[in-house]
């Protein structure tokens, strides 16, 4: 048997020739079937090492948050710096590794959590501090500013279509959300000064807000800057 293109001669059994790797094919010879190269069997390797990693990292975790505290609890009987050691690490897990234990975390359940957790240790630090800014400042900061954020992002993430809007409004929010932070200020601590700043953040975020949301109702003027950035 020989190949129909070069003319190599061919041994019985082979499906390309060797010389130019034209496929053969007689039809008076059944060829075995080919073998698999690989077995046939699906491996969650990725998924595995992806679990087995987040283990590790998890145990890693358990260090720095346990180890401080028995350590002050046998030296002085009492926990006192060591839990700004455990919260802290503590809400960086929460914030950053716990979601990595998920393929498709959900922004409604971990932006939410993430501030929450934050206003749970501000609550630590003010309680061991014995101050009184948690109620009147940092609890309505960090609520507010999680609030925005987390709206933001569940919106983008589910709706998937009017982007420009949701974080055009987002900015619009976060300047808002600096002149609370500072009536705030000046009403919890006093600080009064002539000069308002968060009427330039109020004044930036609104114009960037506004020009993407703009941006969004004018089509033709969005997909040209699509073509000079090369976006989507």
């Amino acid at each position: 048997m020989y190949c129909i293109k070069c003319g190599a001669e061919l041994a019985d059994g082979q499906r390309v020739c060797p010389i130019c790797n034209t496929r053969v094919y007689h039809p008076d010879i059944e060829l075995p079937p080919e073998s698999p190269t690989y077995p046939k069997k699906d491996f969650k390797s990725e998924e595995f090492n992806r679990k087995g990693l987040m283990f590790v990292v998890t145990i890693l975790f358990l260090i720095p948050l346990v180890l401080p505290m028995l350590l002050e609890l046998d030296w002085h009987g009492t926990v006192g710096w060591s839990g700004y050691v455990t919260g802290g690490t503590l809400l960086f897990y929460v914030c950053f590794i716990l979601p990595l234990w998920f393929k498709n975390p959900s922004p409604a359940i971990f932006y939410p959590s993430s501030f929450a957790a934050i206003t749970l240790f501000l609550l630590y630090v003010c309680l061991q501090t014995e101050g009184n800014w948690f109620l009147e400042f940092a609890m309505p900061i960090t609520l507010s500013f999680g609030a925005i954020t987390s709206a933001v992002m569940i919106l983008v993430h589910y709706l998937k279509r009017g982007v420009l809007y949701i974080v055009g409004g987002g900015f619009i929010a976060l300047g808002g959300w600096c002149v609370l932070l500072e009536a705030l200020i000046r009403t919890v601590f006093g600080a009064h000064t002539e000069f308002f700043w968060s009427s330039v953040p109020l004044v930036v975020c609104f114009i960037v807000g506004m020009m993407l949301i703009v941006i969004e109702i004018v089509k033709p003027f969005k997909e040209s800057l699509r073509k000079i950035f090369f976006i989507g």
